[in-house]
Formats: C-alpha cells, structure tokens, sequence
C-alpha cells in the first residue's frame, strides 16, 4: 500500500494521503465494521467476487449516485464519469459489490480530508493490494465536499478514496483527479469522529492485515460505514449483488501484509 507524502498548506506539514494495499502516502484511507468469516477459495471463472478484482469491471452510468448509511448518519455521493472515468468505473463496483460495508473512516483530519478504503477482511485487503488502475487526468478541482482515489504515486490507485473537508486545490497539480462529490449529508461527513487524526494512517499495514479488530481494539471511536449502495440508477435484479457483503462479513484472518493503499 503506497504512501504519497504532502505538504499541507498551514505550516507545511507533512501529511500522508494513504491508499492501499501498496506503499503509503497518498492520501486518505479506512478499515470495517464488524469482523468478517475467514473467506472462501476464491471462486472459478468470471463470477463477480471481492477476492477477484479481476471480475469486477463494469462500466459506471455516466451519472450515478451511491448512498453511505454510516454510524453518524447518511449521505449520498453523485458521481460523474466524464470527470474521472476509470476512477468512477473502479468506485461503481466497489460500491456495487459491497466493498466498503463495515470499512472504518480511519483518518479524519479538520480541514483536511476524511479517508476510507480498507475493509475488515484482510483476504479481502490483500486481493486489492495491487489492483492498480492508472491515473485519470484532473478534469474537477479538489474543492470542499469532493470525493478522490488517494494514491502513492502513479497508476497506484486502488480502493482508498477521501473526502475533502476543505480546499485542496493544491492536490490538483499532484494528479489526484475528483471523480464525484457529496450532495447531501456532509454535516454527516463533517461529525465523523476526528478524535485521532492521523494516528492511524501510519498503521495501516496492521489494519490490512488483522482488520477491524485492531481497529476496534485501538482506536474504538472510529466511525465506520455501516453499508454503501447504489441507489440511482439502481443496479438490474439481474446484476445487483447479495446484499451480504464479503467484505464486511468475513472474519479477519491473522496477519495479512497491508499498507495505506492509494
């Protein structure tokens, strides 16, 4: 999980905006709910699954919008695929497929950003660890409200993604390219627990690879994602997903190789 290491604009401090499975700082990045059963062997074929990133390539709507249902509340995302294809198609499916169900909003920094992106179940980290998709040019600024993959150099961009408490115009000229932005619910977004900052960003290895529980166990005033979905357009009775996720569902296996991803 790479590291992108930045410098933020009051005082000039280093700042970290992780992603994952890779390196380190980028960015923004997260954990799960509630630990998840040991995964099964990963299925064969083409069958859409959390452990194959591989079979989870569809393409987006050219606007969609996907609904947080969090632990202090709800708010909706509306993404628009002309500002940032790839990362809007990657983001479609990890929603879709219920990637981000129980995953933590492990840093929270005022004025900065929020990040999210790493689920509970480290088998299902360590098949994302490096599902890299290459960087898409910056079509929207990273203002107040929007929504960016964080990365740890580029094409390095996974399942990490933040939000953006405040300007962060200065991340344009790094390539991190906003691919939607919150339309309802950022008092939501702006009350998740901040109590810890960036302490958990350097820990991310551990978060990959013992999950919610070593979230829960250090840092248990983290808000997490109770459950993400698509709602508009909804996805087809033919192509929804099980409502259960692997993600949030699958216990923690012990010790599996994790670093902030994108």
């Amino acid at each position: 999980m790479p590291w992108l290491t930045l410098v933020v604009a009051a005082g000039f401090m280093p700042m970290t905006l992780a992603g994952q499975s890779q390196a380190s700082t980028p960015k923004p990045g997260t954990a799960a709910t509630a630990a998840a059963p040991a995964a099964k062997a990963k299925p064969a074929g083409g069958v859409p699954s959390l452990l194959r990133p591989e079979t989870l390539k569809a393409k987006a709507p050219d606007v969609f919008e996907a609904k947080f249902e969090t632990t202090k509340g709800d708010f909706v995302i509306e993404v628009t695929r002309a500002w940032a294809p790839l990362g809007a198609d990657r983001f479609y499916n990890l929603v879709k497929y219920h990637f981000y169900d129980g995953a933590s909003f492990f840093r929270v920094v005022s004025g900065f950003v929020v990040q999210f992106g790493l689920t509970g179940n480290p088998a299902v980290n360590k098949a994302w660890n490096n599902a890299n998709i290459k960087d898409d040019p910056v079509v929207q600024s990273n203002k107040p409200g929007t929504i960016t993959f964080a990365m740890a150099g580029p094409n390095t961009r996974t399942t990490q993604v933040f939000i953006s408490f405040g300007d962060n115009s200065r991340l344009d000229a790094m390539n991190f390219a906003p691919f939607g932005k919150v339309t309802s619910g950022m008092d939501v977004v702006n009350q998740l627990y901040g109590g810890y900052a960036d302490a958990p960003t350097g820990h991310q290895d551990e978060i990959t690879n013992q999950g919610k529980a070593y979230l829960d166990k250090n840092w248990p005033k983290l808000d997490s994602i109770k459950t993400a979905t698509i709602i508009s357009p909804a996805p087809t009775a033919s192509t929804a997903p099980a409502k259960k996720s692997l993600a949030a569902s699958a216990k923690p296996a012990a010790g599996a190789d994790t670093k902030p991803k994108q």
